[in-house]
């Protein structure tokens, strides 16, 4: 025993700072053995900071270097496959990262919700949940208050001769029943790549073929006009309800079922053990891939900011026009992230929210330059677990939640595009006009998938609720690429503040749990769950779903020890 003290002395004398005389029992050894090691010296100063933040400048040059490319080439007036040719890196970068998100989902949940016990998953869920529909409520309000006080929308940009009067008919109602179609999904594999939706069709019907022939019958006889009007009243178009299934992965349903088969799994004890190391490997194996794939983010970011930006016809025109409505969501956005947010992070953690913020610039540019919260996930998980260093267990269970139901910058452009286009409209809407934008602003948002320019299906939803002119959202196309864009960067930083207060919130089970693991391992390995089979008299089997520990005693533990740490820093 005491050999192998000396060898560690030795060890830890030979991986020492250099110019720095060790000692081992007392007896000084020289400065040339740690001269000899190979221990690699600590970076300082501006080199540290450099090696730190390589991977934060990379993404900030992408992005710097695809708005100058494109500002540039616009005035060569580049043909539609030059565009195309510029676009593909970035399109391949895109690709890659949603190859990703699926395998990443899945293994994030399952090993996140099994590392937890049933009763603690539900009150994270709770929470989070809670946290969600209360920002997304806020952010709607907020969008409302500004969209009223700067009052974008000018009538005369609204040309009449454009109205037609086909109205696509969008119901809240079917947005919220294709949300719980795809929160309980009927097919797993099919969930992976479809989604369920409600869509219009004409009612068929048997007098249908009849009625068409007696129209073309009483117009080649009569010939008159009144026949022809009777015709077409008869001939009347009944549009009914049917659900089917578009191109998508399902997200929200695989979510769900991960996270209850994460929650199941975590109750059969050891006998489950191995599915969860081997989704934590999986994750483990993501994650690095994330690492290899983000040395490509300058080529990739930059050339999809800068085809986005060559493909607009008549950029100086159309933000001409729309400046106000770009300068009213941005303005909602940044003083939701600057402000709120912060705010919001210190009460609950209190700690330094602009340094929480800065950590996550990277994860902000990847989802800026992507345009989807989904797409940036994986550099999210990254920075969140290695720069920021929440608990692993909150992260995989809220950042991929937050993907698919937290939609703060949703709600906040929903609410203020819907308002523009009635002002546009000459519309005055009223108190219950404005509480039925704040609410189904709210419910919209957290129904939207995390892609490209969902919002804009959502708008639909809002101008039918309060009889707005919805031929008017095309008006919004044209800048969408850009406003998408900083929205999407609320929806990310709100999933990340989100998991750091459920942490904060949680930290107190959080402890529990490591302290109840600790305990676990040192039961008797007698049954597969690690309980003796031997019972007294009377006692029920233990239940397997969490192990049971006196939580008073846990808590007062883990008071005397952070009072013992306050009290030997004192000394």
């Amino acid at each position: 025993m005491e050999r192998s003290e000396k060898f560690s002395d030795y060890l830890f004398a030979k991986m020492g700072p250099p110019n720095v005389t060790a000692s081992v029992h007392g007896s000084e050894l020289p400065p040339k053995t740690t001269e000899r090691s190979d221990a690699p010296l600590e970076l300082t100063g501006y080199r540290k900071w450099l090696s730190d933040n390589l991977m934060l400048l990379v993404t900030l040059s992408g992005v710097l270097l695809g708005v100058t490319l494109g500002l540039s080439l616009r005035p060569l007036h580049l043909h539609g496959d030059s565009i195309m040719l510029i676009s593909y890196p970035g399109e391949l970068f895109m690709r890659v990262l949603k190859l990703m998100i699926l395998p990443l989902v899945i293994s994030s949940l399952i090993a996140g919700s099994a590392s937890l016990n049933a009763k603690m998953n539900g009150k994270i869920a709770l929470r989070t949940l809670v946290y969600f529909a209360s920002t997304s409520f806020f952010n709607a309000a907020l969008g409302i208050a500004l969209v009223l006080l700067i009052h974008p929308g000018n009538p005369d940009m609204h040309n009449n001769d454009d109205r037609s009067t086909d109205k696509r008919t969008v119901n809240l109602l079917d947005s919220l029943l294709d949300l719980g179609r795809n929160v309980f999904p009927d097919n797993l594999f099919q969930a992976s790549i479809q989604q369920a939706h409600t869509v219009y069709l004409p009612k068929p019907s048997i007098l249908h073929a009849f009625n068409e022939t007696m129209n073309e019958t009483a117009v080649l006889l009569s010939g008159g006009l009144e026949a022809q009007r009777q015709a077409d009243e008869l001939d009347e178009v009944v549009l009914v309800r049917d659900v089917q299934y578009r191109s998508g992965t399902n997200t929200l349903g695989i979510v769900f079922f991960c996270l209850v088969f994460g929650t199941f799994l975590g109750t059969i004890g050891q006998k489950g053990q191995v599915v969860v190391d081997f989704f934590a490997a999986i994750f483990e194996v993501i994650m690095k891939m994330v690492t290899c794939v983000m040395w490509l983010t300058p080529v990739g970011i930059s050339s999809v900011i800068a085809g986005k930006i060559l493909s607009v016809d008549d950029l100086g025109l159309v933000m001409a026009q729309l400046i106000w409505f770009i300068f009213t969501v941005a303005v909602g956005v940044f003083l939701y992230q600057f402000v709120v947010m912060q705010a919001i992070y210190f009460v609950f953690v209190r700690r330094n929210p602009f340094k929480f913020y800065a950590g996550l610039i990277q994860a902000m540019l990847t989802a800026f330059a992507t345009a989807s919260t989904a797409a940036a996930l994986p550099i999210t998980f990254r920075c969140m677990n290695e720069k920021l260093r929440v608990d692993p267990r909150i992260t995989r269970f809220v950042l991929p939640i937050g993907c698919n139901i937290n939609m703060d910058g949703t709600a906040l452009y929903i609410a203020v595009a819907s308002i523009f286009i009635a002002q546009m409209s000459g519309m005055v809407l009223g108190f219950g006009e404005l509480l039925t934008v704040l609410l189904t602003s709210t419910a919209a948002s957290m129904s939207s998938a995390s892609v490209p320019s969902a919002a804009l299906v959502l708008l639909l939803v809002v101008l039918t609720a309060i009889d707005a002119p919805v031929q008017d959202v095309t008006l919004l196309f044209a800048v969408d690429w850009f406003v998408d864009r900083i929205r999407t960067t609320n929806n990310m930083l709100g999933d990340c503040y989100t998991a750091a207060i459920v942490e904060e919130l949680s930290r107190k089970e959080l402890m529990a749990l490591d302290a109840a693991a600790v305990n676990y391992q040192d039961m008797p390995a007698g049954t597969p769950n690690g309980h003796s089979e031997v019972m007294l008299e009377g006692q029920t089997e233990l239940i397997t779903d969490s192990v049971v520990v006196d939580m008073s005693a846990v808590m007062n533990n883990v008071s005397l020890q952070q009072e013992q740490q306050h009290s030997n820093r004192r000394v």
